[in-house]
């Protein structure tokens, strides 16, 4: 039916590749391009190993260089173009699409390389441009933010006449034997936990010291864990597009070795984004942690255990009080024997082939640039099941206070 251009070739990207192959249908072709092309040629083989009617082609491209991407859109033509590239990337791939006039789906919102900041304001800027040139910028469609999204929209739309509280819980259960890595982008994912707590109450956000704010969760099918309130960038959008919202919050689980290690690197100054001098050359100390430490990509044949992630919301249908989770468990070693990734890879990768299928079907498409929830949930929570992220709910779940 169509074409799409994955630029990134990552972990996610690997799970992007494989399902669109699997959903040949809709992805009749797929270019995979990334600044190291044999990269991109390994996911190719991979995908084409398990046999697929898409069909694959490859290409380099410096996802920091919009002529250069500019000039790989024209050459390829796709339908839309799947951002599975870095946060910091997300503008110049978009103002190439707008060039383009060609569609535009990512998983993460655009972070500032010098403040490490997640802030929707830089791609919120482009609405206009985007309504202009006729084409549509779906943003965020990983799990959180994603299916988190999607999840608050479909509970407003069938069981909420407002929402008034919402808990996002983020719970990965699994173990990969190491001592200290990250499941996803070491540089992202540090800087995600070492940065200040926040949350959203009353229209303001509240902020909170690092890991200040700690609760105790039983979760289904992993158990109880420790979780802690972490600033995420979903909060931001549902604020805004969920009705009655008085408060909004986002939890992680962090087994007390992880926060060890961190608290360790941290004192000593290694998971500093300031460019230091170190034998006459400018190194970045994360970046050098990074380098060092066990790719996450390389996580997937040794990671044992789930994820749990999920919403509850409290709000009111016809005056009465209505308490709702939904949620999903994925198997890390289900997703290994599927696509050769772990579940953080493959929670984020399923939703961003469906975000793109939603678009291209018409489903989604509309001229704008949207957040995930602003668009009708149904058809994407029905592709969830059939895509290997069937979701359940609960009517009577434990509330976090």
């Amino acid at each position: 039916m169509g074409k799409a251009l994955i630029i990134g070739a990552g972990g996610v990207a690997g799970v992007v590749v494989h399902k669109c192959c699997q959903n040949s249908e809709v992805f009749s072709e797929i270019c995979i391009a990334s600044r190291t092309k044999s990269k991109c040629d390994a996911l190719k083989a991979s995908a084409e190993a398990k046999g697929t009617k898409t069909k694959i082609t490859t290409a380099q491209v410096d996802a920091d260089n919009v002529p250069e991407l500019v000039a790989l859109i024209n050459k390829e033509k796709p339908d839309i173009v799947i951002n599975v590239a870095l946060p910091y990337q997300d503008l110049t791939i978009m103002d190439a699409c707008l060039e383009t006039k060609t569609d535009y789906v990512d998983t993460a919102n655009y972070e500032h390389p010098d403040t490490a900041k997640f802030e929707y304001k830089y791609q919120w800027a482009y609405r206009e441009k985007f309504e202009k040139a006729g084409i549509t910028a779906l943003l965020g469609s990983g799990f959180d933010p994603g299916v988190t999204g999607v999840f608050c929209a479909y509970a407003q739309k069938h069981y909420f006449d407002e929402i008034n509280y919402i808990d996002i819980l983020d719970c990965n259960g699994g173990d990969h034997g190491y001592p200290f890595a990250t499941n996803f982008n070491p540089e992202i994912n540090i800087r995600e936990v070492s940065a200040k707590g926040s949350y959203i109450e009353d229209g303001k956000w509240v902020e909170t010291e690092p890991m200040e704010i700690k609760r105790v969760y039983n979760f289904e099918e992993v158990g109880e864990k420790d979780m802690y309130l972490l600033h995420h960038e979903e909060l931001e959008s549902l604020a805004l597009n969920i009705k009655g919202i008085k408060r909004i919050r986002f939890f992680m689980t962090f087994g007390q070795s992880y926060l060890t290690h961190l608290k360790c690197l941290e004192n000593v100054g290694m998971t500093s984004i300031k460019p230091i001098m170190y034998e006459g050359k400018e190194i970045v100390p994360l970046q050098f942690l990074k380098a060092v430490l066990p790719d996450p990509a390389s996580l997937g044949p040794r990671t044992v255990g789930k994820t749990n992630i999920g919403c509850i919301c409290t709000g009111k249908k016809d005056g009465k009080e209505v308490h709702y989770k939904v949620f999903n468990v994925c198997d890390h070693q289900e997703c290994y024997k599927e696509v050769g990734s772990q579940a953080i890879s493959y929670t984020t990768g399923v939703p961003a082939m469906i975000g793109a299928m939603m678009v291209m079907t018409g489903k989604w498409k509309k001229p704008g640039v949207y957040n995930i929830e602003e668009f009708d949930p149904d058809p994407f929570m029905d592709a969830l099941n059939k895509w290997g992220l069937p979701w359940r709910e609960d009517f009577n779940p434990a509330l976090v206070d």
